[in-house]
């Protein structure tokens, strides 16, 4: 029974750490070393740097002419900005209507995945560039965005600098992804002036070409980024003012089987691409590392192991049978949302369906491999 009791109590305390404890004690530390928020450095006008601005493309007719209009509309010398649009193997109209918008490169690659077309592209951009940049085809930028990106880039110290991306969904939408990317984004802000973000996106984002990493194509960038560039001594900060846009998945459901295929590109980079050397990084961000990555990956083992060692303590004492009945409410909770209205349970859903992707994701990968092709999610175009 001492075995059962650990095992409850340990994987119930590791998961309201890794929910909570953990973003308090990182917002706590925070304040304890003065830290604050990067400031980027203010580029003077006419010093400008030329910058390369990617974009990875597959199947994006119907929003690549916006994206190199929304490109052309930033602030920032027209003859210092090379936009280059890498065609991953799209069988639709493209590359055309890239060129028609007016990008400096269109490549038509084979299919290989975002991150292939990312690396060729980065290859391809004209020899002045020294920064490259990067967004998806759907999100729109705000026109001092690109300007906020470089400007963190001019610490020496840092490599990488990713912006903030806000979710915009129908009305009638039931994903509760805003609610939590608000969370996530207060604790990358944390993060970042404590030490380094532990994850970026792949929306908007900044580094220099001299720095520019070429990883397995099935490890996307928001993730593997930010702690191979501790690994080589660099900071991964978060530049709030650098804002994106893009159109959420509408249903909780498109969402989880959104977050089960970026799981399956997740956790080849926690299993063989290097987070797990925790040994590597600097003691603040090897926490980090933990409590935000591999904690979190863990939640819905550790979900079932405090379910069960529950189960089996119904007879220990009434605090047991009340955290039994407690985790069966909000399962069923989570089954009923859409059934019952309310939008608690539409985040109890949310909950649920996301830990359940990280263990589908795991199993893809285990039981499939993880695929380097890639395919818009649904709705979000």
């Amino acid at each position: 029974m001492r075995a059962r009791k650990a095992i409850f109590w340990g994987s119930a305390g590791l998961l309201a750490y890794t929910q909570v404890g953990y973003p308090l004690l990182l917002a706590a530390a925070g304040r304890l070393r003065g830290a604050s928020e990067p400031e980027p450095d203010p580029i003077p006008g006419g010093e400008e740097p030329h910058v390369t601005l990617v974009v990875a493309a597959h199947r994006e007719q119907g929003v690549i002419a916006a994206k190199v209009a929304n490109a052309r509309a930033l602030d920032w010398p027209a003859d210092r900005l090379e936009v280059i649009v890498a065609c991953d193997g799209s069988p639709d109209e493209t590359p055309r209507r890239a060129r028609e918008a007016g990008a400096d490169i269109v490549l038509e690659l084979p299919w290989g995945g975002k991150v292939r077309a990312q690396d060729a592209a980065v290859r391809a951009a004209g020899t002045p560039s020294t920064v490259i940049a990067f967004s998806d085809a759907n999100s729109s930028w705000e026109p001092g965005a690109l300007r906020e990106l470089v400007g963190a880039l001019r610490d020496p110290a840092v490599g990488y600098a990713c912006g903030q991306v806000r979710f915009l969904s129908a009305r009638d939408a039931t994903n509760q992804e805003g609610l939590y990317w608000r969370w996530e984004m207060w604790i990358r802000g944390n993060e970042s002036r404590l030490a380094s973000v532990t994850a970026g996106n792949g929306a908007i984002y900044a580094v220099r070409r001299e720095d520019y990493l070429e990883v397995d194509p099935v490890m996307g960038h928001d993730l593997s980024f930010p702690f191979n560039f501790v690994r080589r001594g660099r900071r991964a900060v978060y530049a709030p003012a650098a804002r994106a846009s893009e159109k959420m998945v509408p249903s909780t459901d498109g969402e989880i089987a959104r977050k089960r295929r970026m799981m399956s590109h997740a956790w080849p980079i926690v299993l063989r691409g290097g987070m797990l050397d925790l040994g590597a990084f600097p003691p603040a961000y090897a926490w980090m590392i933990t409590s935000h990555r591999l904690l979190r990956y863990a939640a819905p083992f550790l979900h079932v192991a405090c379910l069960a060692a529950n189960a089996s303590l119904l007879r220990a004492g009434w605090r047991y049978r009340v955290a039994f009945i407690k985790q069966l409410a909000l399962l069923a909770g989570a089954l009923l949302a859409g059934r019952v209205p309310g939008r608690p349970l539409m985040i109890l859903r949310y909950y649920a369906g996301t830990n359940l992707a990280v263990a589908l994701g795991l199993y893809d990968h285990l039981r499939h491999g993880t695929p380097a092709g890639w395919t818009p999610p649904e709705g979000t175009r």
